[in-house]
């Protein structure tokens, strides 16, 4: 989607000007993945409007590869609008355009699902399921079994106000199980699920996915694999956070990095926490992360080192992470 920022705090209804900008899900983590020297492709579909062609050009001068994306005709390129208040806040507002947009049209018949599986990972996300019963056949035949599959990531990413008319929580329940690699809050299990009893609770109802993990807020995240029944728990950083939108999705592109670059699972969860402290350091829903050797050497530090680590905005720039990431 297209993503207006406001120009200044405020009620949507008080904010006189927006700043545009590109969102969603699935391809803020390809522009991260991009940004850190993977070679990733977006698969979707635009409306063949001035907002279509933004955001293919826009995404692509991510050096993201655009070449599956559709151009709709007869449909538009989905917009919203958001105020600066956080996620979650009675002060953060979200208007989304895009009932009838080209996205919410995609399905088995539009989407080029070769491409899809030339892929080594196959990133989707419970947003694009949310938004028809097209988009949700889509992600079943994405999600299916078949020779050949590439590995199948998953975040959950649930939100309420785009499941009213459907049981949200069942349909992404069936879609994670059937994911080898899974991303979830605690807050998200509890909400879709009713699941309490933290991390090991949301293990017990998943226990299909190869690759689980479990995002605990500001606390951190746990992750589950095999040879680490009990999980593997790394703290997240300490943030000056300046916006939180995208940093689900930017800790997503981390560990998904750390994975294919075969990385440990606890350096995996650190990279996750490094990828989402670049998004919450810097407005808007996209921020480019650390150099790979500026977040190689940070995923490194000893637990102590780690945990004194103070980061503001500017941090991913620093030359030298010991000492530019402020450690006491």
């Amino acid at each position: 989607m297209v993503t207006f920022l406001p120009g200044r705090p405020g009620r949507l209804a008080d904010v006189p000007s927006f700043d545009r900008a590109i969102g969603g899900a699935e391809s803020n983590v390809v522009c991260a993945l991009a940004a850190f020297g993977h070679p990733v492709r977006w698969i979707s579909r635009v409306g063949a409007d001035g907002f279509g062609d933004h955001l293919v050009e826009r995404i692509a001068a991510h050096g993201v590869d655009v070449s599956a994306v559709g151009r709709d005709p007869r449909r538009p390129t989905g917009v919203y609008f958001r105020t600066a208040g956080e996620r979650g806040t009675g002060a953060h507002e979200v208007v989304y355009y895009r009932a009838g947009s080209a996205a919410s049209a995609m399905s088995a018949d539009t989407v080029d699902l070769a491409a899809a599986d030339a892929a080594r990972v196959l990133h989707l996300t419970g947003i694009t399921a949310a938004l028809s019963e097209p988009c949700r056949e889509l992600a079943r035949a994405l999600t299916a079994p078949r020779a050949g599959r590439p590995l199948v990531s998953f975040d959950v990413n649930h939100r309420p106000g785009l499941w009213r008319d459907t049981d949200g929580g069942a349909i992404l329940l069936e879609l994670a199980r059937r994911a080898d690699l899974v991303f979830v809050g605690a807050d998200e299990a509890a909400q879709a699920w009713g699941v309490t009893g933290g991390p090991a609770a949301v293990r017990r109802l998943l226990p299909q996915p190869r690759l689980l993990v479990v995002k605990q807020g500001a606390r951190g995240a746990t992750a589950f694999a095999p040879g680490h029944p009990g999980g593997v728990f790394r703290p997240a950083l300490d943030t000056a956070v300046v916006a939180a939108t995208g940093a689900g999705d930017a800790f997503a592109a981390g560990f998904l990095s750390a994975t294919l670059r075969g990385l440990p699972l606890a350096a995996r969860l650190r990279h996750g926490h490094l990828f989402a402290a670049a998004a919450l350091t810097a407005p808007g829903d996209l921020a480019p992360p650390p150099a790979r050797d500026h977040a190689d050497r940070l995923a490194a530090l000893d637990d102590g080192a780690w945990e004194r680590l103070r980061l503001g905005p500017g941090w991913t720039q620093a030359e030298r992470a010991p000492k530019e990431a402020n450690i006491p």
